[in-house]
């Protein structure tokens, strides 16, 4: 029985006990009552006798008198048996009343003890219950506390294990792989399916997601075979809620080797419509397909590696850099310069071949190259470009870029070596761009240097000699077009022919990452124009990060698992450590 019906059950005896108290009160008053009653008819009936006597002595003769009272008294005895009689009967109801209330509280007492013993055993239980719920809640904490710092030395841990993967993707020069997954769009819903917005977005709904910071899960489904997973594993993996700066935030550290002196390349690649130009510049203006300058939380890695360029040179010495940048797009193998002019001075794209020269790089010779001062300008010479890229709707995407763009943003650092004398002529003086190019002793290379002596005896004493040496660090930005399947996107005609050339050029960029990784002796990197483009960052010395751009839709499964497993390849190339450009400087005195 539980401590609560105990309680109830003798609230109710102790109720049951009050009412026959009640009734036992009122039946010993009605018997004082009564007891008074007989009490005062026996003093009438011995004053009724006396006088009767009286009477009698008086009216001995009267025999009428006397048969009356005779009646008289047997009247009044018969009344007084009667009351005797209730009385009795009161009496006995009494102790029958008596007895009953005794037994009832002697049951009563005996269902309390047994109530009693059972709440105290309930409480004893409780209080054990009690201690060992905080026994449990010092354990818990004690896990708790514990798990909070095993949580703590595994993100150190993590951190380490990242920076010595990094430190080893350097030493053997692999390629750094990114992957973003978008969200759900529009357009990701197949024929005959409910509108988009009433359709409940949840976790079943995709099919490639990402299981932490590393790994990409992707659910293949084939009808009569089991559900089955396939995992991949790279550098860092974005989910659909990451926004444009967590992106950014990894690929900032690369901003800093480039002025440190590395070439670096990053590159967007994935299907059409899967946010690779979205992760590149940011969301485009439909009627312009240019990015609004104004909306900075939306920028992509162009954008905000430009701003972040500048602000690192901010912290240089003044003069002793300029920054120069060409934007380029590779459309059906041609490579067409967007920033060129044309006779009247109007932007336009013009056609521009690729040479390799005679250290083996590639160039484009009469490349335009804008010098800039600041992101602001940067980013107008970039949105002049994006007017002239090519782009068609398609069933896929309504903004289809058709081209492959390549952004290009070029440093150049002038250092100066000299003894003290120099030293302070330095420290008063601006190098400029034409200062060091108007030199007889300023070669093609991307480094050189001249011994110069200085004409005037006012800037320079008898003794001073300097060194000038030119360090030209590259930083090349990828907007891939994107890879498509011809019956999915709905192309045809002309369109068709572009689909055709991104493909086949896409394709020739695997072979050439299939050629490096498997370490054969020719790389044909001249089988298309983008390969050969980008050949001194793919197979050079630069800093490569890839960044793959996947749609979550089961509708793109195949070119997903396309585009994953390109990166996967891609992450095995072993092409030795990035070098240096600016190599330590060598005093020469004449």
């Amino acid at each position: 029985m539980r401590p609560g019906s105990g309680i109830s059950l003798s609230f109710v005896a102790e109720q049951r006990i009050r009412q026959l108290e009640q009734k036992l009160r009122a039946k010993e008053e009605r018997i004082i009552v009564l007891e008074t009653e007989n009490a005062f008819l026996h003093l009438k009936l011995a004053e009724i006798q006396r006088t009767s006597w009286a009477v009698s002595a008086e009216e001995s003769d009267s025999h009428y008198a006397s048969y009356k009272e005779i009646n008289f008294h047997e009247s009044i005895k018969s009344i007084l048996i009667q009351i005797y009689g209730a009385i009795q009967r009161l009496k006995r109801d009494m102790k029958d009343l008596r007895l009953s209330a005794l037994q009832f509280s002697r049951d009563i007492q005996h269902q309390g003890k047994s109530f009693f013993y059972q709440i105290l055993t309930a409480v004893q239980k409780l209080q054990l219950h009690n201690e060992v719920m905080q026994t449990f809640q010092t354990k818990a904490l004690e896990l708790e506390q514990s798990l909070h710092e095993v949580s703590e030395r595994y993100q150190k841990e993590k951190q380490r294990r990242k920076v010595l993967h990094n430190s080893l993707v350097e030493l053997k020069g692999n390629i750094r792989v990114h992957c973003r997954i978008r969200p759900l769009l529009p357009f990701d819903m197949a024929p005959g399916e409910p509108a988009f917005e009433d359709r409940q977005r949840n976790f079943s709904e995709k099919v490639v997601y990402a299981a932490d910071d590393e790994t990409v899960i992707v659910k293949c489904s084939r009808s009569g075979h089991a559900l089955t997973n396939k995992m991949f594993q790279y550098e860092r993996v974005y989910n659909a809620s990451d926004s444009q700066g967590t992106v950014f935030a990894d690929v900032s550290p690369l901003l800093t080797s480039l002025l440190d002196g590395y070439n670096v390349c990053i590159m967007a690649y994935g299907q059409t419509g899967s946010g690779k130009t979205y992760t590149m510049l940011g969301p485009q203006s439909e009627d312009t397909c240019t990015f609004p300058v104004e909306d900075d939380l939306e920028f992509g890695i162009i954008p905000r590696a430009t701003e972040e360029v500048f602000r690192l040179l901010s912290e240089k010495s003044p003069g002793s850099h300029w920054v120069e940048v060409s934007v380029v797009e590779v459309y059906n193998n041609d490579v067409f310069d967007l920033l060129a002019k044309d006779n009247s001075g109007r932007t336009s794209g013009i056609k521009r071949d690729i040479i390799t020269n005679k250290e083996g790089k590639s160039e484009i010779p009469l490349l335009t190259y804008e010098s800039v001062g600041d992101a602001v300008e940067f980013l107008e010479l970039v949105n002049k470009g994006l007017q002239l890229r090519v782009k068609h709707p398609t069933l896929v995407h309504a903004h289809s870029s058709r081209s492959h763009l390549v952004v290009t943003l070029c440093i150049t650092t002038v250092a100066v070596s000299m003894d003290h004398f120099g030293a302070q002529w330095a420290g008063s003086q601006k190098l400029t761009k034409e200062h060091f190019l108007s030199s007889p002793y300023a070669g093609k290379d991307d480094m050189a240097s001249f011994p110069s002596r200085a004409s005037s005896p006012a800037l320079f004493g008898s003794e001073p000699m300097e060194k000038l040496k030119r360090v030209r660090t590259r930083l090349q930005l990828v907007d891939l077009a994107g890879s498509e399947c011809a019956g999915m996107s709905g192309v045809t005609g002309p369109i068709l022919r572009e689909t055709s050339f991104i493909n086949r050029s896409l394709s020739a960029l695997a072979d050439v990452l299939g050629a490096i990784s498997e370490q054969r002796s020719h790389v044909p990197y001249r089988n298309s124009k983008l390969t050969h483009l980008l050949q001194d960052s793919i197979g050079g010395d630069a800093k490569l990060l890839l960044v793959l751009c996947v749609s979550p839709s089961q509708k793109y499964l195949t070119e997903s698992l396309q585009t994953l497993s390109f990166g996967s390849r891609a992450r095995q190339v072993h092409r030795g450590q990035a070098k240096k450009r600016n190599q330590p400087l060598q005093s020469k005195s004449k």
